[in-house]
This record gives C-alpha cells, sequence and structure tokens, in this order.
C-alpha cells in the first residue's frame, strides 16, 4: 500500500510571511461555502466504519483548503518546510499532493528552494546511515 498526503505549500522568506498569506486565505474564504462543505463530509463521515470520517476533527480553517491541506503545515521558510516534507516521508507518506496559491510562481520558488533542501537533508541522513553501518 502506499500513502498519499494532501497539502497546501506556503513558502516565503519568513514564516511570518508565510502565516500572513495563510490568514489572508482564510480571511477571503466564502464562509457559506467552507461550513457546506463541512457539512456534508462530516455528515458523510458518519458512514464510515468509526463512525466520524476524515473530517470530524477538522475546523473552519481546515476546511478551506479541501482535504485539511493546511494541516500538513508546510507553511514557512524553505528550510522550515523541507524539514516537515522529511518528517512526512518519514512517517510513512509515498506521495505529495501539493497546492499552491499563484501555482506558476510558487511552484518554480518551490522547486529552486524547496526540493534542493529535501533532497540535501535526505541525502545527509543516508550518508549518516551508511557511516553508521
Amino acid at each position: 500500500m502506499r500513502v498519499g498526503v494532501n497539502a497546501f505549500a506556503i513558502v516565503h522568506e519568513t514564516e511570518k510571511e508565510a502565516r500572513a498569506v495563510l490568514a489572508e486565505i482564510i480571511e477571503k474564504a466564502n464562509p457559506d461555502a467552507v461550513n457546506a462543505f463541512g457539512h456534508e463530509v462530516k455528515n458523510a463521515g458518519k458512514s464510515s466504519p468509526e463512525g466520524e470520517g476524515n473530517w470530524a476533527k477538522s475546523s473552519f480553517e481546515d476546511l478551506v483548503q479541501y482535504n485539511d491541506g493546511f494541516r500538513s503545515n508546510l507553511i514557512g521558510t524553505p528550510e522550515q518546510v523541507a524539514e516537515r516534507i522529511v518528517n512526512l516521508k518519514r512517517a510513512g507518506a509515498d506521495l505529495i499532493l501539493l497546492g499552491f496559491l499563484h501555482f506558476q510562481e510558487e511552484v518554480e520558488y518551490f522547486g529552486k528552494h524547496v526540493i534542493p533542501l529535501v533532497r540535501a537533508i535526505e541525502e545527509a541522513e543516508a550518508s549518516t546511515a551508511i557511516a553508521a553501518e
């Protein structure tokens, strides 16, 4: 079995800038649409084996980005987000499905500033593991 994680990435030079973007997204969300979505997914969850489903504990803020994409916490500096991605992979994630607010600009920034850090962390861990053997 493979595990995928839905995530919404907000990466900026400072965590304060990234958190400000998150706050703006939540502030501009349509409350009626978010609440209606929350009602429906929580209602659907009642038919799950555990009787509550995936979104039972989701807040309004979580539901602004479908599938709790903000809960993955890929929000912050490139270094913070890279470390969180590696942590998701350590926890068993095989795939991370990313969403971005301004897709073209942010995907390019993510590719230049986050992915190399993820690779560097993983290479350092692999080197440490080999040296320990």
